[in-house]
């Protein structure tokens, strides 16, 4: 890497530590170029991004971050797995390190909360952003349906009424 590029890495993670949900830290020494791709598309999938990190510069890329207290876990061969939803990227790493135990989560980050790997499975076991939406959802309009029904059925039954009684006048 030359100059330039270096520059490029490291304003490009700095946008990353700043601006994304949550930020996952794991060392991945030893998982195959297969693991790592599988890794990559279900990260990509659920809407993160995963990106080997070289340690100098992701510690550059960290000063004057909200995350810049995560900076002690750039050692060995780490990999950062980050998205804007702060449970995608510890949801897919978690589930991807429970089949796979070379890769080795190691911490992370969410805003100015520095995680340790306990902190980062706590966080991968609460629903996603859209989960709790879809539940939202359900919850309010599960009563306005119910308000619906009640307020149509005695319109409903009105209806029956007059037409019984419209029946008996026209048989009669």
């Amino acid at each position: 890497m030359d100059r330039a590029e270096k520059r490029e890495f490291v304003a490009d993670l700095n946008q990353v530590f700043n601006n994304t949900g949550s930020v996952v830290v794991a060392h991945y020494a030893g998982l195959t170029v297969a693991q790592m791709n599988e890794l990559r598309s279900k990260m990509r999938g659920a809407g993160g991004t995963v990106r080997v990190a070289k340690n100098r510069l992701a510690k550059i890329a960290l000063q004057g971050t909200p995350s810049e207290g995560i900076q002690a876990l750039f050692e060995g061969q780490t990999l950062i797995a980050y998205s804007d939803d702060p449970v995608v990227a510890p949801k897919v790493a978690n589930d991807f390190a429970k089949t796979n135990d070379k890769l080795v989560i190691v911490g992370g980050a969410m805003g100015e909360t520095a995680l340790d790997a306990d902190g980062v499975k706590a966080l991968a076991s609460l629903p996603s952003l859209d989960e709790l939406r879809a539940k939202l959802v359900g919850m309010i309009s599960t009563p306005a349906t119910r308000i619906a029904q009640v307020v149509n059925a005695p319109a409903g039954q009105l209806a029956r009424v007059f037409g019984a009684y419209s029946k008996k006048d026209e048989a009669a």
